[in-house]
């Protein structure tokens, strides 16, 4: 049996595991996609205090790497069942069962879908969720990217160095993104706003190859993109331990500043929770704030 079991290998998760290991609690740290988390797609992040830039894969990596370091466990599944016994925490992972004396949640969150007709049959065929990871593969052909936050800006930045063209969709006349990205955005000649639009239809045979746009007066157009990068932000999947930690109307966990839950020896940390600023800063912040309150609880 483990001192702490935390689910999830971003930044907040592995924050948490170097925090607890530094108290000298041992830790396992599970994960069911990637270690690294959302950040590993990240093209380059440029707003992390001391660190004028990094990418997102070296940072994770990095991050990765520090926490194996101090000896926390790491493993590859993803948690389908969790509950509590009397004095333990009890996660299952393919038909697995690992135990823990107290439990941090750094579940994140996962891309929230366009909801578009069609959208579901084109992943991997031209529409996407990662600009990093799929940008590549568009090298001079036309790209649209919807969205109006940080991740938006980023994405069409990105493709503005690698496709012919890029149009960015986003349903207001105003961004949510930092304004540096916002300027350096308007300075790209191959990048085109469309503002209060949103994409209505997607077109082509096996393949993205068009998209329909309307706009606020519900006229629309047609417009060439053999690639799609959906950037509407994100949902969580805290469903397996609502029974643990109480869940708000968009299901993320509740909180206080101490990342702690309403059952004894649960903490949260991350995009998974209920917050104001979801940033790779306030992630770490919360691995940090829920592992030392862990380690508390224990003793």
């Amino acid at each position: 049996m483990y001192d702490i079991l935390v689910v999830g290998g971003g930044p907040a998760g592995l924050t948490a595991a170097i925090y607890a290991r530094r108290a000298g609690k041992t830790v396992l740290v599970l994960e069911g996609t990637g270690f690294g988390g959302q950040i590993a797609a990240s093209h380059l992040v440029e707003n992390y205090p001391a660190i004028p830039a990094i990418g997102g894969v070296e940072y994770s990596d990095a991050l990765s790497a520090q926490a194996k370091a101090l000896g926390a466990e790491t493993r590859f599944g993803l948690v389908t069942a969790a509950r509590r016994e009397e004095d333990r925490f009890v996660l299952t992972v393919r038909k697995k069962e690992f135990e823990g004396r107290a439990l941090i949640l750094a579940t994140g969150a996962k891309p929230r879908k366009l909801g578009v007709d069609r959208e579901e049959e084109l992943v991997g065929r031209g529409v996407s969720y990662c600009a990093v990871c799929d940008g590549a593969f568009f090298k001079d052909r036309d790209t649209a990217v919807v969205g109006g936050g940080d991740s938006a800006l980023q994405s069409a930045l990105f493709l503005a160095g690698v496709a012919r063209s890029v149009a960015l969709i986003h349903r207001r006349d105003t961004f949510r993104a930092q304004d540096a990205y916002l300027q350096a955005a308007r300075g790209k000649e191959n990048i085109t706003f469309f503002l209060e639009s949103k994409v209505t239809a997607l077109h082509g045979e096996g393949s993205l190859a068009a998209i329909t746009v309307e706009n606020g007066r519900g006229e629309g157009r047609r417009i060439p993109a053999e690639g799609l990068f959906i950037e509407v932000g994100q949902e969580p999947d805290n469903g397996p331990f609502s029974a643990l930690a109480e869940l708000d109307r968009g299901g993320y966990f509740l909180a206080g500043e101490d990342c702690g839950t309403r059952t004894p020896g649960v903490f949260v940390a991350g995009d998974c929770r209920t917050k104001e600023l979801r940033q790779l800063t306030t992630a770490v912040a919360d691995g940090s704030v829920a592992a030392t309150a862990a380690c508390r609880w224990l003793g």
